[in-house]
């Protein structure tokens, strides 16, 4: 069996002696939220295998049409049903209050559908236990992009976690994983507002606004079991926009003022040019002319309203605080 060795050097612990350095330390309540919508055909033995690495496990399950609720409630899960599909953030929304209800001090959240192994839920939970970690991110590339994952997704993947990157302020390698750690205290910062995946980089960009500590451990995953129904390209589409949107709001000096800024000054550099063009007595032209102008006017708009727009967030930030 090969070793998967955690971020923290201090944390180190072998897959084989996970049991050993977890009982080392203070028990803790481990509660994994597993969202499910329409997974019957796996949620029994997931659930099944989850319960031998938790306390508690905890199904949410969002408007499902098929047996996902009944099978998972037969397997021992505690079963949480929305009536309608409200989206993968309210289903971890649901879950994280009903896991603080349990008296859980630790919060795993994982794919329902198979891909992740519960056997690597003590390695994602260690490094909270031990203290030098508020929130552990499964990686799946922590390592690097692994030659095993489809080339379609290695791509989007590079895409999401540099745009998450930069909406977080956190060096992450895996902005997408579904398979994370918590320490209960801070499942009241997270806004759980995005419907779809885009949670995931939701969540760290949270993350990182409230200066969590997060330590990433290597983690396995399966490409073979479990399919979206939705299109992979409208699903990256998707998460992207809502991080740009979040940059937009929480970062609006990134989003509006340094592309502004960049904008407003090829337009001064094109007008430099204009000038020295018409003392020479050359022929000036229309387009570049206007161009010279719209890169102006729209350059200096953006660059002024991501000051405003951080001015305000600054200070409705210091109301909160106050």
């Amino acid at each position: 069996m090969s070793e998967e060795k955690i971020v923290d050097k201090s944390a180190q612990c072998t897959v084989q002696k996970q049991s050993e350095c977890v009982k080392s330390t203070a028990p803790q309540n481990v509660t994994v939220i597993l969202p499910a919508y329409n997974e019957e055909v796996y949620i029994g033995s997931i659930v099944l295998l989850t319960k031998y690495y938790a306390d508690s496990v905890i199904v949410v399950d969002d408007g499902s049409s098929d047996r996902t609720a009944e099978i998972a409630r037969k397997a021992g899960a505690e079963v949480i049903v929305h009536e309608v599909n409200k989206g993968k953030g309210a289903a971890l929304k649901t879950g994280f209050a009903a896991a603080a209800n349990f008296g859980a001090d630790i919060i795993v959240t994982m794919d329902s559908d198979g891909q992740h192994n519960p056997a690597e839920i003590q390695k994602l939970v260690n490094p909270i236990i031990r203290g030098k970690a508020d929130m552990v991110n499964g990686s799946r590339y922590l390592n690097g992009l692994g030659k095993n994952t489809p080339s379609y997704r290695r791509v989007g993947q590079t895409i999401l976690d540099g745009a998450t990157k930069l909406s977080s302020g956190l060096q992450i390698t895996d902005s997408q994983s579904g398979f994370r750690a918590f320490s209960a205290s801070t499942k009241d910062i997270f806004r759980f507002k995005a419907k779809g995946m885009a949670i995931e980089s939701e969540m760290l960009a949270d993350a990182g606004k409230f200066g969590l500590r997060i330590a990433e451990v290597e983690i396995g995953v399966r490409y073979d079991v479990g399919c979206s129904t939705e299109h992979p390209i409208k699903h990256g589409f998707g998460v992207l926009l809502m991080i740009l949107k979040d940059i937009e709001f929480n970062k609006p000096l990134y989003y509006l003022t340094i592309p502004g800024l960049a904008l407003g000054i090829i337009g001064l550099v094109m007008g430099t040019i204009f000038i020295q063009d018409f003392t020479m007595g050359k022929s000036l032209y229309f387009g570049p002319t206007m161009l010279m102008i719209l890169l102006i006017i729209v350059g200096s708009f953006m660059a002024l309203t991501g000051i405003m727009l951080h001015s305000i967030s600054a200070i409705l930030e210091d109301a909160k605080t106050a």
